[in-house]
């Protein structure tokens, strides 16, 4: 009878643990979950207003007591984001078409070929539009700015295009279509890093 009664309240101490262990877990889940007030909904952000194969996009946001300051501070951070995003692209299909053409002095068509994009890229990047504006202001008197800006991507490629046929020595050797096969590729390879 003693082995019963000692096996009983062996089996009720390993149960009593047990649900002692199961409600610390279930209670340090809850404390978790109470730390957050709720879930923020960013507007105009990247998810929104990602680069894909049409558009090149950057997003921004900023804020300030001061309307005017929140303002130009987040065109600046999204123009910012635009351009890094643009230059790079433009980097690699510059790069990738360059490797892929076969040209009597490749470094100084390249070269050539760089510089004329990089200055294209610039002028393109003093015409962008904005694709979303929010202004919120807090309890506390704070504006903040969110804003997207894009670019479209044929603009791009058009005044690429325009810029070569100006130049005789590119002309020469430019193959627009091979350039916008490579142009296109990076372009939905952007798409596809939607985060």
């Amino acid at each position: 009878m003693k082995k019963f009664e000692l096996t009983k309240t062996l089996f009720l101490a390993v149960a009593f643990v047990g649900a002692i262990s199961i409600a610390s877990c279930g209670g340090s889940k809850k404390a978790v979950s109470d730390q957050f007030v709720k879930e923020i909904v960013t507007p105009c952000s990247d998810e929104d207003f990602h680069s894909d194969k049409t558009h090149f996009r950057g997003t921004g946001n900023a804020q300030s007591t001061n309307l005017s300051t929140a303002k130009r501070k987040a065109n600046l951070d999204a123009n910012a984001m635009l351009a890094a995003g643009v230059n790079r692209t433009i980097k690699t299909v510059t790069d990738r078409y360059t490797q892929d053409i076969t040209v009597g002095d490749a470094s100084e068509f390249a070269e050539k070929f760089e510089d004329m994009t990089r200055s294209v890229v610039s002028q393109t990047l003093n015409n962008v539009s904005t694709a979303c504006n929010k202004t919120l202001l807090n309890k506390d008197g704070l504006y903040h700015v969110f804003v997207a800006v894009e670019v479209a991507k044929d603009e791009m490629l058009n005044n690429i295009s325009d810029r070569i046929s100006k130049d005789d020595r590119l002309r020469l050797d430019y193959d627009k279509m091979k350039f916008e096969n490579i142009f296109n590729e990076e372009m939905s390879k952007l798409e596809n890093e939607r985060p």
